[in-house]
């Protein structure tokens, strides 16, 4: 299943709400790090391993999604974050205000009633990424960005984050000549700021640490160790 991404076909989010529920609350999975990381294609791994990994509950179903844009109205903020027409360009507080609404929107329509189905939602960013850019890298307050963030959560935290760490010069290096979009474009000081941030993040918050310098398929290994680790049927949430 794929809540409004573009790896695979789209199940609007009233088709999860009509599911019966399946058994135990299922599990909520978020892959975090700056651009470049790899997230995207550890997603498309992920998301083809974990149906056949024994770590799903029977009959539960993966949905597999991103932020901004796991849902039509995020999918229309996410253009106007990243490639705004104009002079549009949001000020920090109201960029962060529309992640704010990207995510409620996303919790409600796709990752909760997925949840209370029974099935796994695997999510490229989340609340993470917020404090991370908007916090560290735009230097809005933490506590703010955490009163805010819980409004648009409704208390929801992911069961497993990974962290891909990867260092601001090799990040810089893999986007090569592809075009920036707008956060990809707020400077090199910007970008280490949001890097020193995920790291702190992850130590606080005991986000499980992934080398993303290494091969995709050796970093793909890394993170199914951990999913089986921290995840197995039985395991507590």
């Amino acid at each position: 299943m794929l809540c409004y991404c573009k790896v695979v076909a789209i199940v609007p989010a009233n088709t999860l709400m009509a599911d019966q529920a399946i058994g135990p609350r299922g599990r909520f999975v978020v892959l975090e790090g700056i651009d470049g990381c790899g997230k995207s294609t550890q997603l498309e791994a992920l998301r083809r391993w974990l149906p056949s990994s024994g770590l799903l509950a029977n009959k539960a179903e993966l949905l597999v999604t991103r932020e901004p844009g796991g849902t039509a109205l995020g999918a229309a903020l996410r253009q106007l974050l990243l490639h705004p027409p104009g002079d549009a360009a949001p000020e920090p507080m109201a960029e962060l205000l529309l992640y704010a609404a990207d995510r409620a929107q996303h919790v409600e329509q796709c990752i909760r009633p997925a949840l209370a189905a029974g099935h796994w939602v695997l999510s490229d960013r989340f609340s993470g990424s917020t404090a991370a850019y908007q916090g560290y890298g735009r230097g809005l307050d933490l506590d703010r960005i955490a009163q805010l963030d819980q409004l648009a959560t409704g208390g929801l935290v992911p069961d497993l984050t990974l962290w891909l760490e990867l260092p601001l010069a090799e990040s810089l290096r893999r986007r090569g000549e592809r075009t920036a979009d707008r956060i990809e474009a707020s400077g090199e000081a910007f970008l280490q700021r949001v890097v020193d941030g995920f790291a702190a993040l992850a130590a606080g918050r005991g986000w499980r640490r992934v080398d993303a310098t290494e091969a995709p398929e050796q970093v793909t290994a890394a993170c199914r160790d951990l999913l089986l680790a921290e995840l197995a049927l039985g395991s507590p949430l």
